[in-house]
């Protein structure tokens, strides 16, 4: 019988971004992006659900302890991501479309290497209360 067990950690962070492409003119920018690719950014209250499921270790009881999940986001995604722009403060975006699902991807691959191989790592990133997404879907 497996343990597997999913368990969660959330996390918030602000920052700016703008949707843009610099390859594109500013009316395919506007058309695509809408007020999005406003060229002074806007800012959002991101919500981070961090899922990671595994087997229950028997000596300690947890999937992975919460505590080292939770310093491990605040190390490698907080301090690198909240109160920042984005397209311009990290450097993932400094050719990367700050997309809700590019941000969430760009999270994931963070992460995973501190994560072992033997646990799923699951991003769910909230960009406003009704507009989320999840990776790997």
């Amino acid at each position: 019988m497996s343990t597997r067990v999913a368990v969660y950690r959330k996390e918030h962070f602000n920052a700016a971004h703008r949707l843009y492409r610099p390859d594109w003119d500013e009316a395919a920018n506007t058309r695509v992006f809408g007020k999005c690719a406003l060229p002074n950014y806007h800012g959002h209250n991101y919500e981070l659900i961090v899922k990671v499921t595994g087997e229950i270790d028997p000596s300690t009881g947890y999937v992975i302890d919460m505590k080292v999940l939770s310093d491990l986001i605040q190390r490698e995604i907080i301090e690198r991501f909240d109160h920042r722009n984005l397209n311009l403060d990290v450097k993932e975006f400094a050719a990367l479309n700050p997309t809700a699902e590019n941000i969430a991807v760009v999270i994931h691959d963070l992460l995973r290497p501190h994560v072992s191989t033997q646990m799923d790592l699951q991003i769910r990133l909230y960009e406003t209360p009704r507009n989320f997404v999840e990776y790997p879907a």
